[in-house]
């Protein structure tokens, strides 16, 4: 029946046919409860059937929009709603999810539009202004996004997925502290949030609190243990803090999960070459370079470990590469001269790291390069400005710490600054550590002591010809020898000192909670530092004081400022008692017959005649460290070559391969009125011994005298001229001088310094009677005495040990 017969049959009086229901609402209704409850293909079907009703239905477009933006399908969501506010212009809910599938698309600055609409219309929907902030954060808008927040918790403040946000959007401004406390916030209010977890630990991690960012990724983890991000992020500062075997781990639990991630493949790359695994490692930055090839971290890390085993050709192609990659990456470029100084090339590698800094001004790794490479020529003072730098960018970068504290012992700076400065470092790394924990040590006074020696240097270096003779002398039924060695790659030397060792243990990789623990747990009784301040130390695990006894030694003429570090062995010459202000935050021990005991390397060459013999006129020499010549050392060289006419000078330094180095020294003796025709400036080699032949004498620097360099001075026959400072690095040349019988030949100010080498020079039959005679001399004395020198030792520790016994006894029994 149409309209015209009904009104027909209205007139007439006849009933009426009743109208027909419409089905949409309840297609609708059935629809949307399909909806929620995730039986998206039922709800499409049942939208669908309203729109062939009712192709203006906008609520069915606007949802049919959300099922395509929930799988996936964002240019088919964007359509639908689109298509429902053309009908329904004024609904603020469709505006705000336009903008999500705007979003998800990358399409950001419509997505903003949209969220900005939906508030037009609802100033209160705080859905819009928090994905309005989403859309401002990931444009990098970060305050606009705090300020959308910001009104959203004003008006929902128990919304922990905003906290959350806003967490993030502070992270991303480099507040960390405020952005730990919105993830506090957020957890506080949904404790099984996992990203909140996640972010929290991320924000620790950015702060160095290493430790808590662990606990927190844990957590993140155990409410989901599925979360690859936290597997890779908690791995990352597992290796941050040390803990490189259980980094490791976490990495290949990540792996496990999501086996083709280029970026946590080349993590997992850069903690085994932390490791010294440089095999493994390349085969991990190889499988991730196979996944992504322009990946410049795998690049540069794949260099690194080619760096690392010393094929510096390959390792140089690499970084090469990466530059063709990203000319402008500041990583690449630091590498590349990190290779250039390895290859002696120290004039290239100082452009390469200002081109680094120039692209990224806070680059800590490459402050700290360049102060390296400028010390390696004598720049110290410019050197400790970069020093500076880098740790004001990382206060925590303890290897730029170290080496500024080294730089500043080569320095003629006063002891009082010196000292300060290692107190700050103490200051700086002790916080925190544990350094009170109580030591369940057998009492026993008389027993046999067990002592851990930790050194990065048990392989071939100079140091070892200190540290074997002790070694090797030890009563093992007085002293049980630990030997935590800090190598990575063990040589036949490493092999040496591992036969003269009781128990050995390569501690690479191991945290210094994890190191401490194992030291507590083997019972050391006396713990020996045997690096200091140089590459390489343990200082900051010996700030956890895991011995009851903790002693200093050898390897760093200075104090380490470290309140955990209870003693540092001296002897009477090198720290005379009652004499000026003692700059050690250690107990000095004076050791008996001297600081050092010497064993030449066996293929030293017989010393040769003195060359004046031939040449006739006097060579003086200094095969010492460049970074020992300050100004107050040349210019008294210079004085010497015045005084003594014909006289010429050799200085040896890898430095001098490099043609600024090679003007700089020159132009110092210029101004002191001596020519440079004067100078012989030799570059690198392998050894100096044999190059003693090409002198009559050498002549040490000050304040900080050599060591290795008098002794091998002396070993090949050559007198050595020191003058005594006043503090530990400038007066070891003359203990070492005093021991071999040459008192005469220790300076007390610069014009006695300067009257001995003319004396000397002036008596070539004396010099050509120490050539002879000086080797066997050095032999017989108490330098090079093993067993002498281990008594003297083991003395000194039975000592201390009766005096922590003594103060130990109103601590509680040892455990049973």
């Amino acid at each position: 029946m149409n309209r015209n017969q009904r009104r027909l049959a209205r007139k007439k009086g006849a009933p009426a046919t009743p109208a027909m229901t419409s089905p949409v609402p309840t297609l609708f209704t059935d629809a949307v409860r399909h909806h929620r409850e995730g039986r998206l293909a039922d709800a499409e079907r049942q939208y669908r059937r309203v729109l062939a009703i009712d192709a203006r239905h906008a609520e069915s477009l606007h949802r049919l929009g959300l099922i395509a933006y929930q799988a996936g399908r964002h240019e088919i969501a964007v359509d639908l709603i689109r298509r429902a506010i053309a009908i329904n212009p004024m609904a603020a809910a469709y505006h705000c999810n336009l903008g999500s599938a705007l979003k998800a698309q990358g399409r950001l600055d419509q997505a903003a539009a949209c969220y900005e609409r939906a508030l037009d219309l609802n100033s209160g929907d705080t859905v819009a202004r928090n994905n309005l902030g989403n859309v401002l954060k990931a444009q990098s808008k970060f305050i606009a996004a705090v300020a959308c927040y910001e009104h959203v918790i004003a008006l929902k403040p128990d919304d922990a997925e905003v906290h959350n946000n806003l967490g993030n959007a502070l992270f991303a401004q480099g507040k960390f502290e405020d952005a730990m406390e919105r993830y506090k916030q957020a957890i506080a209010l949904r404790p099984n949030y996992p990203e909140a977890h996640y972010n929290l630990a991320n924000a620790l991690k950015e702060l160095d609190l290493l430790d808590e960012a662990v606990e927190w990724f844990k957590r993140a983890l155990e409410l989901n243990p599925d979360y690859f991000e936290a597997y890779n992020n908690l791995a990352v500062a597992l290796a941050s803090s040390g803990s490189l075997d259980e980094a490791v781990a976490y990495y290949e639990r990540a792996l496990s999960a999501k086996p083709d991630d280029a970026e946590c493949i080349a993590n997992l790359a850069d903690a085994l070459l932390t490791q010294g695994k440089f095999s493994l490692a390349k085969s991990h930055y190889d499988r991730a370079l196979a996944l992504k090839p322009e990946h410049l971290a795998a690049i540069n890390g794949l260099g690194a470990a080619l760096r690392s085993e010393r094929r510096l050709v390959e390792a140089m192609a690499q970084f090469q590469h990466a530059l063709t990659i990203d000319p402008r990456s500041a990583e690449s470029h630091y590498n590349l001269a990190l290779t250039h100084f390895d290859f002696g090339r120290d004039d290239e590698a100082i452009a390469g790291y200002h081109r680094a800094l120039t692209l990224k001004p806070d680059y800590a790794e490459a402050h700290n390069a360049l102060g390296l490479a400028l010390v390696a020529r004598g720049e110290n003072d410019e050197a400790a400005a970069h020093y500076k730098r880098a740790l004001d960018v990382a206060p925590n970068y303890t290897v730029a710490h170290n080496n500024l504290l080294m730089c500043l012992t080569y320095s003629d700076r006063s002891g009082e600054e010196i000292f300060a400065a290692h107190r700050r470092f103490a200051k700086a790394h002790e916080r925190g550590a544990l350094t009170s924990g109580v030591h369940l040590n057998d009492r026993g006074r008389a027993r046999r002591l067990r002592v851990g020696y930790v050194s990065p240097d048990f392989k071939r270096h100079v140091t070892a010809m200190f540290m074997r003779p002790l070694l090797a002398a030890h009563d093992h039924s007085d002293v049980e020898v630990f030997c935590y060695a800090e190598v990575a790659q063990p040589d036949e030397s490493s092999e040496q000192f591992k036969a003269l060792a009781d128990q050995w243990l390569i501690t690479v990789g191991m945290s210094d909670q994890a190191l401490a623990e194992r030291i507590r747990a083997d019972g050391i009784d006396i713990l020996v530092d045997v690096a200091g301040h140089t590459a390489g130390n343990r200082l900051t695990m010996f700030a956890r004081k895991p011995a009851p006894v903790q002693v200093t030694w050898l390897g760093y003429p200075n104090t380490t400022g470290l309140s955990a570090m209870d003693y540092k062995l001296v002897d009477s010459i090198t720290d005379p008692e009652g004499e000026g202000k003692v700059w050690s935050t250690e107990a000095l021990v004076r050791l008996e017959g001297g600081l050092l005991c010497y064993r030449p390397s066996p293929d030293f060459p017989e010393p040769a005649p003195p060359p004046c013999l031939v040449e006739g006129y006097i060579t003086f020499g200094s095969y010492n460290n460049p970074s020992k010549f300050g100004e107050a050392t040349l210019e008294a060289w210079a004085q010497v070559l015045a005084r003594v006419p014909k006289s010429r000078l050799v200085l040896m330094g890898r430095c001098f391969d490099d043609t600024n180095a090679r003007s700089r020294i020159p132009e110092k003796f210029v101004q002191h009125g001596v020519s440079p025709d004067r100078l012989w400036l030799k570059g690198r080699t392998p050894s100096a011994a044999p190059h003693y032949a090409s002198i009559d004498i050498a002549l040490d620097p000050f304040p900080y005298n050599g060591t290795t360099t008098t002794c091998e001075a002396l070993w090949m026959g050559t007198p050595v001229i020191a003058l005594a400072g006043e503090r530990h690095a400038g007066r070891v040349s003359a203990s070492i001088l005093t021991r071999v019988g040459l008192e005469d030949l220790v300076a007390s100010n610069i014009a006695d310094y300067l009257d001995i080498a003319a004396r000397l020079a002036a008596d070539q039959g004396e010099l050509a009677r120490l050539r002879r005679t000086l080797r066997s001399r050095m032999a017989a004395s108490s330098l090079c005495d093993g067993p002498g020198f281990a008594r003297n030792v083991e003395r000194a520790y039975r000592q201390m040990w009766v005096r922590w016994c003594e103060r130990a006894q109103s601590l509680p029994p040892a455990c049973a």
